[in-house]
């Protein structure tokens, strides 16, 4: 990997500022994204802001700023966005230091700050190369997040119809799952979701489908994909329960599950069933773990362990009093309520996976 110092000075920098608020902040002749739009606002306090500007003015050094040159010449900003952005808007006239703005500085002072050299390191290589240099680097200050790291590696067109269905404040994406996704859709938390279920089906890493369409002149194949994975899941559990259903991991579900017809109507007995405080099913200490049981029929999803009372009192009536461990007779009080085939194993909480041990003979059992 190549890393280059550069030292550019601050009128050079601020050439082509525009602040767009969400849609992102470019500088450096348009060609340097200092907050692309998939990234979330963050700006620094008065006293942070005020003493980027202070330092400058002084001539005293500031940190080593950190860029990442892409395929198409350009750059986006690793580490330094909020000095980079301070700087900024303080010459565009947008905040004052002590009363005396940019304006009311002698030509001399201003000249001292548009002449100021910023250190900046640029990195060019590899997608991986670039991904471990982030790891390092992204070690203090306003972090970026692991999807954030993943755009600035993969910036191209495809992020760019990406980010807007699934990266910006009220973006289709959210609002089409607003009672399955979670998480801020500016903070790319989002983008992850759909990006982690889409390589799930393929069988690889959000990276792998990233670099594969970073060049992608949209991103319909990610849309179209969203779009399916919610209009199965609300096929299959029509009845909103969104307490229970949002942040799931609904596109693994249809990866899984989604070739696989399901009686709609079936399936939401079953769930009202489950969520009655029944005699029989008292134990369901994951109640968000209902849908991917009645996907996939593995019980441990709702990760009942304790067989009720009266499955126990069956159990123990049919053995007589019996333990079919040592082949004594107990008092029901004396015995313990065990699996057959053990609940690690997929062995179901129902009546006729149930016997009654003696203490010493569950405790001998015990994951068999």
């Amino acid at each position: 990997m190549k890393i280059e110092e550069r030292k550019i000075p601050v009128m050079e920098i601020f050439d082509g500022y525009v602040d767009s608020a969400e849609l992102g902040v470019k500088a450096y002749g348009g060609r340097l994204n200092v907050r692309p739009a998939y990234q979330r606002e963050f700006v620094y306090n008065p006293q942070q802001r005020d003493a980027v500007i202070n330092t400058v003015r002084h001539g005293f050094p500031l940190n080593v700023m950190y860029w990442v040159r892409n395929g198409d010449g350009g750059y986006e900003m690793l580490d330094g966005q909020q000095r980079t952005i301070s700087i900024c808007r303080y010459l565009n006239g947008e905040f004052s230091i002590n009363h005396q703005t940019v304006d009311n500085l002698t030509a001399e002072e201003r000249d001292d700050i548009l002449n100021y050299e910023l250190v900046i390191y640029v990195c060019e290589g590899t997608e991986r190369e670039k991904l471990d240099w982030f790891d390092v680097v992204n070690t203090a200050g306003e972090k970026l997040t692991t999807q954030e790291r993943r755009n600035a590696i993969y910036a191209g067109p495809w992020l760019n119809e990406a980010k807007k269905y699934f990266s910006k404040t009220g973006c289709p994406a959210a609002q089409q799952g607003e009672n399955y996704l979670s998480g801020s859709a500016i903070r790319q938390q989002i983008l992850e979701t759909v990006l982690g279920w889409i390589a799930d089906r393929d069988g690889g890493e959000i990276e792998d489908y990233m670099s594969a369409h970073q060049n992608d002149g949209d991103c319909a194949d990610l849309w179209k994909y969203f779009q399916s994975v919610v209009k199965w899941a609300k096929e299959t559990f029509p009845v909103v329960r969104a307490k229970l259903m949002k942040g799931l991991p609904w596109g693994v579900y249809f990866n899984k599950y989604g070739k696989s017809k399901r009686d709609a109507d079936e399936l939401e007995a079953t769930i009202a069933r489950l969520l009655r405080d029944d005699e029989d099913i008292n134990d369901i200490t994951n109640q968000r773990g209902i849908y991917e049981y009645l996907l996939s029929g593995d019980e441990r999803h709702l990760s009942i362990r304790k067989f009720s009372d009266k499955m126990a009192r069956t159990a123990y009536e049919r053995q007589k009093g019996e333990c079919p461990g040592c082949h004594k007779h107990f008092a029901i009080e004396e015995m313990q309520a065990d699996h057959i085939k053990p609940w690690s194993k997929g062995g179901r909480t129902v009546a006729e996976n149930c016997q009654m041990l003696c203490a010493g003979c569950n405790r001998a059992k015990g994951n068999r």
